[in-house]
């Protein structure tokens, strides 16, 4: 049985219609007829084998099929606006292009000056490299999908059987007030889980460093307390700044913040706190050209 081959203009118009919830209104910004509308989204329901559209007095809304469709149509006008993307950047010199997922560690310390680094170079210098920053977790799934070639993660994330190479380590370190008991100790380095008697700034509970964090202290009977969550390092440190907390965070990024000079960071001594980053992706011998000199420069680094 020959598999349907969905039109893209179809499934942007679908799209339309469930967002607006009205066919009429869709036409009208389309400038079409009501009836082509209608009639794509007939073809539609046809080539799925099943009704998308619940028929109501007022407009109209998707059936549970009708959000499968919606969600994969939305990935698949995605993949066609970075295609078109692309080859655009090719029209206009560009010799190849890299999309690369990253963790939020690695965006804010070195990924960016080591991508100038390697677009300065004139043998690379018309590749485009386009970063996005996700969880540790969808940087895996996303390379694995094929929607990047290249992901960067902690090595200690499950990479289900992905291909890697080292790039850069980092090492964790607990930022305190200077007025904190730790700091007015003069402590030269302390253990994760000498500093859970106070509370922490915590980071999204699905990144796999606080998942760690909140291992360890279950590993010592201890919790982890803390009443304060926040999305970057830089925002924990001005939690910490405020001597609300403390917080853990890369003696890399601390070396740059200037701004804090109230904070003291303290090495951890705990074997994980040095981090080992990779390079992951799903076959070198599949990778681009481009894709293969981005990932040799980095781990050359």
């Amino acid at each position: 049985m020959r598999r349907p081959d969905y039109d893209l203009t179809s499934l942007r118009l679908f799209i339309a219609v469930c967002d607006h919830g009205n066919i009429a209104r869709v036409a009208e910004q389309e400038h079409m007829v009501n009836s082509a509308v209608s009639k794509r989204m007939a073809q539609l329901e046809q080539q799925a084998g099943s009704a998308l559209l619940e028929r109501r007095r007022y407009g109209v809304r998707p059936t549970a099929a009708g959000e499968t469709v919606l969600a994969y149509a939305q990935e698949m006008l995605s993949i066609a606006r970075r295609l078109e993307d692309a080859m655009h950047g090719y029209s206009s010199g560009v010799r190849g292009q890299v999309r690369v997922l990253a963790n939020a560690s690695v965006m804010a310390e070195a990924l960016a000056d080591d991508v100038v680094a390697f677009m300065q170079m004139p043998q690379y210098a018309n590749i485009r490299i386009d970063i996005e920053e996700r969880l540790s977790p969808a940087v895996i799934s996303g390379v694995r999908e094929g929607s990047a070639s290249v992901g960067i993660v902690w090595s200690r994330v499950d990479l289900h059987e992905l291909q890697s190479r080292p790039y850069r380590c980092d090492h964790l370190g607990v930022v305190v007030h200077r007025e904190h008991p730790l700091a007015q100790a003069k402590t030269q380095a302390v253990a994760f889980a000498d500093t859970l008697e106070w509370e922490h700034v915590g980071l999204p509970g699905t990144s796999s460093i606080q998942r760690l964090f909140e291992q360890t202290a279950l590993a010592h009977g201890k919790r982890l307390r803390g009443k304060v969550v926040v999305s970057s390092y830089e925002s924990a440190m001005r939690v910490v700044s405020a001597q609300l907390a403390i917080c853990v965070v890369p003696m890399e990024l601390f070396g740059e913040a200037a701004a804090y000079q109230k904070l003291v960071h303290i090495p951890l001594t705990d074997d994980w706190a040095v981090r080992q980053f990779v390079l992951c992706y799903r076959d070198e011998a599949a990778l681009s050209p481009s894709a293969l000199a981005f990932v040799r420069h980095l781990a050359a680094d």
